[in-house]
């Protein structure tokens, strides 16, 4: 049986006509039936897609070839069925939003701590261990003993970390993400703000849950994935979490046995969040998704 393959990748370089590159990755992509999100913009590209195992090795060569894509930062994982619906390839001012226009990944990042060496790295006196992803992803899962900034989107963070840099100006900083993209804006960000002993999870959460045994784990929990299914756990198995339509946070099956539940019109997290009027705007869409799976 064809494996379902999902690849997720990033890559800061420098991309000029942007315009033509989209329309060729839109292109290349539908020819090889290939589905999932890219982002492109003038700083590189990101994104997550998937398909027939053969169909995304050959997708994934062509984007090699773009220029400075040669060393494409990439992690491969497999699902039971394609977590896409559809394929969406964007131009966007960044590829992943921090919204600081001076903060360059390409010219300078900290240092990479690989996957077998980050249990060692973490554990020393003077590292603080800190998770830049946003509070709902790291509810579900993060490593043991790390910071949470309670960030509720990336652009937090340099804010957050105006406010608390004080208080870890000695020691050595270790930060992690899920796939390692998010931590090449922040370690830049910190080292453009003279905190030099920054490091970072090579590969980010993804790497690490493919590379260390679940015996030897520091990691507590699942970790999001941006796609269909949800959360992976150790190994890159898909998890037990499910999406709210409404408010997109994941959500266990306890949290399903909320009074506040109501599959694809709220959970107890955004219940108060959305008026009487768009909830039962999406009972509707709730009634068609229903009606289509019959």
């Amino acid at each position: 049986m064809n494996k379902i393959k999902v690849l997720a990748f990033y890559k800061f370089t420098q991309f000029d006509s942007l315009s033509k590159l989209k329309l060729s990755l839109l292109n290349y992509c539908s020819l090889h039936k290939v589905l999932g999100s890219v982002l492109i913009s003038n700083e590189g590209l990101n994104g997550t897609i998937a398909g027939y195992e053969k169909n995304i090795d050959t997708v994934l060569s062509f984007f090699q070839k773009l220029p400075g894509c040669m060393d494409l930062e990439h992690k491969v994982s497999f699902a039971s069925e394609i977590p896409f619906s559809k394929l969406r390839v964007r131009l966007k001012k960044e590829i992943v939003t921090m919204g600081c226009p001076e903060v360059k990944p390409s010219q300078s990042v900290g240092s990479y701590v690989n996957a077998k060496d980050w249990n060692n790295f973490i554990k020393q006196d003077d590292v603080v261990l800190i998770d830049t992803r946003n509070d709902y992803e790291v509810a579900i899962g993060t490593f043991d003993g790390s910071v949470n900034p309670k960030t509720q989107k990336f652009r937090d963070f340099p804010n957050w970390w105006d406010k608390n840099s004080e208080r870890y100006k000695d020691k050595k900083i270790a930060m992690f993400c899920t796939g390692g993209i998010r931590c090449e804006k922040a370690t830049n960000f910190l080292i453009q703000n003279n905190h030099k002993n920054v490091f970072h999870l090579k590969g980010g959460i993804l790497k690490y849950l493919e590379d260390v045994p679940i015996e030897e784990s520091k990691w507590q929990g699942e970790c999001f994935v941006f796609d269909q299914r949800v959360s992976v756990t150790h190994g890159l198995e898909e998890g037990n979490f499910s999406l709210c339509f409404a408010c997109r946070r994941p959500i266990s099956e306890i949290d399903k046995a909320h009074v506040k539940y109501e599959e694809g019109v709220s959970c107890h997290k955004c219940f108060n969040q959305h008026s009487l009027k768009r909830k039962d705007g999406f009972r509707e869409r709730q009634r068609q998704i229903n009606q289509k799976a019959l």
